[in-house]
C-alpha cells in the first residue's frame, strides 16, 4: 500500500505504508541516532513530531519494552529507509510495524531518507502531511500543513498529579518538573539514592516549598520554551530560595528564560546521539547524546548572573550554563543518554554533590 510524506514547501515522498492507518499533520525533524529508535519511539520531547530516522535499517533487534522512555509513543509518525520485519534478539517481544499498529503511529518506508533530510538540512525543519491518499487539492493541503502548530505539548505529556519514585534508604529529596520527563532521568537519580516526587509542569513554587525538597530538578520537553510561562514564572519564584538546581533539554532552556536571558528556534535542531560538546571551563570535549530544536541564545546570558558551561563544537551554540552565587546548571544534551553515551553522566553526581554541601 502506499503512502505518502508533503512537506510545507511541496515536495512530495511516495513511500510504503507500515505501522497504523491514518493521516497525520506535524513537524519533520530527522535523527542521526543508529540506534535506540524505541528510546526515540518513547521520547516526549517529540510529541507532536513525525521522525526521520537517517540510518537506513530500523527495527532489526525488535521492540523491547523495558527500554522504553515513556509508557507509550510520543511521535506523531515514523519515517524510514527500511523496516525489519524479521527482528533478531533474545530481548524482543514484536516487530516495529506491530508495535506502531498497536499504538496507532503511522510509519513510512522505502523513501529516499538521505533525500529528506538534505532538504530538512537545507531549507530547515518543516511541517509535513503523512496520507494514504495523495493529495487532490495540493494548494489546500499546502495551506493546511503550513497553519499547523502543535499547541500546549508540555501540558499534555506531563503527568496530572505528583507521582512518587522512592528508594530504600533514599538520601535526598528531589522535586522533579515534569516537562515530559524520560524515564533514565529518573532511574539515574534513584540509583544515587534519591527519592523523586514528580510533579506536573505547572506546580506553584509554594507547592514545591511545601515538600522542603532537597533539591529541585526540570526535565527535557517538546515545544517552544517561551510557551511554558507557568513553570517559568515558578523557576522565577524559587530562584529566591537558593534550592539546589538542574535542567536538563527544555529545563535548561527554562531555567535561562526565568534568569531573563533568550532561546531562538534552530534550523534543524540537533538530534542523535554523537554530538560533541566543549567544556568551557576546562576545555574538555564530550560526545552527547541530544533532542532539541531550540536553543539558548549565548549573546543573551549575562555573565553577572551565569557563564557558559558547555558549547556545542559544530555549530557554536550554548549546552549549558552554570549560575554565579547559586547552587544551579543545566544543560541541553542529555547525561542519562538511552541512547547514546555516557560521557557526561557525572553531571548527576555533581547535583548530588550540591545537595549535600548545602
Amino acid at each position: 500500500m502506499k503512502r505518502y510524506l508533503v512537506l510545507a514547501n511541496g515536495d512530495v515522498f511516495e513511500g510504503e505504508a507500515f505501522g497504523a492507518s491514518g493521516e497525520v499533520l506535524s513537524e519533520i525533524v530527522f535523527t542521526t541516532a543508529m540506534t535506540a529508535y524505541l528510546e526515540t519511539l518513547t521520547d516526549k520531547s517529540y510529541k507532536g513530531q513525525a521522525v526521520v530516522q537517517t540510518f537506513p535499517l530500523i527495527g532489526n533487534y525488535g521492540i523491547i519494552p523495558e527500554d522504553r522512555e515513556g509508557e507509550v509513543p510520543s511521535v506523531s509518525a515514523y519515517i524510514v529507509r527500511e523496516a525489519c520485519d524479521d527482528p533478531s534478539n533474545f530481548r524482543s517481544s514484536g516487530t516495529l510495524d506491530a508495535y506502531l499498529k498497536e499504538h496507532g503511529i503511522p510509519g513510512i518506508k522505502g523513501i529516499d531518507t538521505r533525500a529528506l533530510t538534505r532538504i530538512l538540512r537545507e531549507k530547515g525543519v518543516m511541517n509535513g502531511l503523512v496520507t494514504d491518499t495523495y493529495p487532490s487539492d495540493m494548494e489546500k493541503t499546502l495551506s493546511e500543513i503550513r497553519s499547523y502548530r502543535i499547541t500546549d505539548p508540555v501540558g499534555t505529556v506531563s503527568v496530572s498529579s505528583p507521582q512518587l519514585y522512592d528508594v530504600q534508604d533514599s538520601k535526598f529529596t528531589v522535586a522533579m518538573i515534569d516537562c515530559g520527563i524520560k524515564n533514565n532521568i529518573i532511574r539515574s537519580l534513584n540509583q544515587r539514592g534519591c527519592k523523586v516526587i514528580l510533579l506536573p509542569y505547572d506546580t506553584s513554587a509554594d507547592a514545591i516549598r511545601e515538600l522542603s525538597p532537597d533539591g529541585v530538578f526540570i526535565s527535557n520537553g517538546p515545544g517552544d520554551p517561551e510557551d511554558n510561562t507557568a513553570t517559568i514564572n515558578t523557576l522565577r519564584e524559587l530562584d529566591k530560595d537558593n534550592i539546589p538546581t538542574m535542567g536538563i533539554c527544555l529545563g535548561h532552556q527554562l531555567l535561562a528564560l526565568a534568569h531573563g536571558f533568550k532561546t531562538t528556534k534552530l534550523k534543524y535542531g540537533h538530534r542523535g546521539t554523537n554530538h560533541p560538546v566543549k567544556n568551557m571551563l576546562t576545555g574538555k570535549i564530550y560526545i552527547s547524546s541530544q533532542n532539541h530544536g531550540y536553543a539558548v541564545m549565548e549573546d543573551s546570558i549575562d555573565r553577572n548572573i551565569a557563564d557558559v558551561l558547555y558549547t556545542n563544537v559544530n555549530d557554536g551554540t550554548n549546552e549549558g550554563i552554570i549560575y554565579r552565587n547559586k547552587s544551579m546548571f543545566s544543560v541541553q544534551f542529555h547525561p542519562e543518554a538511552c541512547g547514546g553515551p555516557k560521557d557526561t553522566e557525572f553531571l548527576f553526581d555533581d547535583f548530588i554533590k550540591m545537595m549535600s554541601e548545602r
